[in-house]
């Protein structure tokens, strides 16, 4: 934390004049990342868990507020992981409902952001997380989307920069998208046709398609153990909040 204060320049954050900040900046973050280790489902168990000198509210607005210097973190840990990054590279997404399904006709905070989309469990309403991680489960990319936007439409937009070979399920299945891929620089996508296509695999492509499953450890993890998916929040930026700080407590992890 102390790394990524200074590398940023957060100091220039604090505030010199006027009333001081009731926590400091490097406190609100490391709370918000404790949280997410932790397994703490709500920032008022959070709150309870420390004697703090302010208000629960200030704690949960302050949280929700500095999460764009958590975002800052995350996309310089992400840039770093580029650097070097292993040339096999898996990309695929996982939903995150905001709500129950028989809670979204009445649902209103993520209006407008969420819609309905079909994963491999079923119907859900939310968004998407689209990732790029590459052998070694470092996070090199990602991307939010409606849920009811096909995976195909983020992948070129979220490997833009990358390079080596990517593996992908069936849902990145399509000349048009291999084509276009291949010829913006050289990239080879790898993706297992569906049953009903004319196509086969070759064994060298079957053994690394096998890896594929390796960024569903990805998903698992931020979902079961890093608080990713929540239907609690009351505001956008507190759901948001609560992704940024998800994902920057798991690549620290």
């Amino acid at each position: 934390m102390k790394f990524l204060y200074d590398k940023l320049k957060l100091f220039k954050r604090e505030k010199t004049k006027g009333r001081k900040l009731a926590i400091k900046i490097t406190d609100i973050i490391s709370l918000a990342l404790y949280q997410h280790r932790a397994g703490i489902n709500t920032k008022k168990s959070l709150y309870e868990h420390f004697s703090l000198k302010c208000s629960y509210k200030t704690l949960s607005e302050n949280l929700n507020r500095f999460s764009e210097l958590s975002a800052l973190m995350l996309t310089l840990i992400i840039k770093a992981n580029r650097l070097g990054s292993h040339p096999i590279k898996h990309s695929d997404s996982t939903d995150i409902p905001v709500c129950l399904n028989k809670n979204a006709a009445r649902h209103r905070t993520m209006n407008g952001l969420a819609n309905w989309g079909h994963s491999g469990k079923g119907w859900f309403y939310g968004l998407k997380l689209h990732i790029t991680t590459d052998f070694r489960k470092k996070l090199l990319a990602l991307k939010f989307s409606s849920g009811n936007v096909h995976d195909s439409q983020m992948f070129i937009k979220l490997n833009q920069g990358l390079k080596g070979i990517f593996i992908a399920d069936a849902a990145y299945t399509g000349d048009k998208l291999q084509k276009e891929f291949l010829e913006e620089s050289g990239r080879l996508l790898i993706a297992k046709p569906r049953r009903n296509m004319n196509k086969i695999m070759t064994e060298w492509q079957n053994e690394l398609y096998q890896t594929r499953m390796m960024i569903e450890l990805n998903f698992k993890s931020l979902k079961m153990f890093f608080g990713l998916v929540s239907s609690l929040p009351r505001s956008v930026n507190g759901y948001l909040a609560n992704y940024i700080h998800s994902l920057l407590a798991y690549v620290l992890a």
